[in-house]
Parts: C-alpha cells; sequence; structure tokens
C-alpha cells in the first residue's frame, strides 16, 4: 500500500487557473505534483508532463496471446486431440473458429486493461486521504509534495496565490 506523503495544496475554482498553475509549476522544474479535478481537462497532460500510458500496449499483449491461445486450442481439439469428419470439411477449418478467435481476444485484452488500470492506479485504496471534500465536484486542487525538488512552502504558497488559488493548505496524501 502506498504510504502518505505531506506536502501542500492548492484549490482552485476554475479549470483554466488549475491549468494555467500546472503549466507555471512545470516551467519552474516541478515534476512530482499532482493536478486533481473532477473531470478531465484538456491538455492537463500535457501541462503536467505526464507520459503516455502502458496499459495499451497491455491490451495488445494480452489481446495477441488470447488470439494466440485461441487458435492453439481450436486446432487442439479439432486435428489432434478429437477429429471429426464432417460433410468432408478438413478438420481446421479458420472459417468456423473466427468467433472463438475474437472472442478470447477481447476477453484478454478486457480484463488485462482492467489489471492495468488498477495497478497503474494504486486500487484499491482503502480509506484515502481527503484533501478537500469539493475536489469531487467543482474545484480543482495542484498538490506538491514535499520530497519535490525546490519545495518551499512559504515560496509556493505566494506563487499559487498570485496564480489564483483559493487557499494553499498543509496536507498529506498518496
Amino acid at each position: 500500500m502506498a504510504k502518505l506523503m505531506p506536502g501542500l495544496a492548492a484549490i482552485f475554482t476554475d479549470e483554466h487557473q488549475v491549468l494555467e498553475a500546472a503549466r507555471k509549476s512545470r516551467d519552474l522544474g516541478m515534476t512530482k505534483f499532482e493536478a486533481i479535478s473532477p473531470y478531465p481537462i484538456h491538455g492537463m497532460e500535457d501541462a503536467c508532463g505526464i507520459k503516455r500510458s502502458s496499459i495499451p500496449y497491455v491490451a495488445f499483449v494480452a489481446g495477441m496471446t488470447g488470439l494466440l491461445g485461441a487458435l492453439a486450442l481450436v486446432w487442439y481439439t479439432s486435428v489432434y486431440d478429437w477429429p471429426i469428419n464432417v460433410g468432408g470439411k478438413p478438420p481446421f477449418s479458420l472459417p468456423a473458429f473466427i468467433p472463438i478467435m475474437f472472442e478470447l481476444t477481447v476477453l484478454f485484452a478486457a480484463l488485462s486493461s482492467v489489471g492495468a488500470l488498477f495497478y497503474h492506479c494504486g486500487i484499491p485504496r482503502v480509506d484515502p486521504p481527503t484533501i478537500d471534500p469539493d475536489l469531487t465536484c467543482h474545484k480543482f486542487a495542484i498538490f506538491v509534495p514535499e520530497n519535490e525538488s525546490g519545495y518551499e512552502a512559504k515560496k509556493l504558497e505566494t506563487f499559487y496565490k498570485s496564480l489564483g488559488a483559493e487557499s494553499v493548505k498543509k496536507v498529506e496524501a498518496y
């Protein structure tokens, strides 16, 4: 389980202000800060410097595993284990097995995507800390942990207040 990290949270009421604050934080050289929002904000990934997720690659590899596993299963059962001559058709007739291969591809890709998402997000979290209860409906926040390079509480407080933060407070978060 992840350990709580003390830090500073700047609370904003406007999504444009929090986006600008994320850009300016990145310009200051910060790399460990997090932007918290009740809904996705266009451009936030670039502003925070978030790299592309590895989940599509996990889904592709798992989907290919499902496809090859299904192909091996239908080949083994229809050619080697239990060959049945049905109307003179060949024992391994690919068009008949496409639905099975499709379904296993989708099943493996979907389940691995959910598993990878849970792993990357650290889910499930038991009793996560609450920075501000309104962050789930209409407020936004930038959380800067204490182990961030150049972390100075007073300096960051004045910096975020100048960018339009409603409040800046010391909190603990993941």
